[in-house]
């Protein structure tokens, strides 16, 4: 017993059923409408408005380097490593703010370095920057 719908069976049905459509659409719907909340979690802050000001001057940062041979200089001048903290502090002492930057060859032994650097802190230096070469 075969029910007929009038049309022939083998033509194609040329119609595309959007019930699976509507369904992914409103599932996907309330998973927006659930999360939307939970990705605005930022704090509401009035910030007090202030006058524009010039950006802090900052004084030219001391150079201390490290060459292939573990040799220690302070801006070109070279110095021995039980003689830098020394320097350093006077450096310190002279500006509170002193901006350091150390490079280091890449040939250097790690204890090399370890030591230059406990030899920085222990000046009191507080702005160090450690400098290399980009791409590598």
């Amino acid at each position: 017993m075969a029910f007929s719908t009038g049309r022939d069976s083998s033509d194609v049905v040329s119609e595309i059923n959007i019930t699976p459509l509507v369904d992914v659409m409103l599932v996907l719907l309330v998973v927006f409408i659930l999360t939307a909340p939970l990705l605005n979690n930022a704090v509401k802050i009035n910030l007090p408005k202030t006058a524009t000001t010039a950006p802090p001057t900052t004084n030219k940062a001391v150079t201390v380097s490290v060459d292939g041979d573990s040799r220690v200089f302070i801006d070109k001048r070279e110095v021995a490593l039980e003689g830098l903290e020394p320097e350093l502090r006077q450096l310190v002492a002279a500006d509170p703010e002193l901006a350091l930057s150390l490079q280091a060859d890449q040939g250097v032994p790690y204890r090399a370095v370890a030591k230059v650097i406990a030899n920085i802190q222990r000046s009191g230096v507080s702005k160090l920057s450690v400098l290399t070469e980009p791409g590598g």
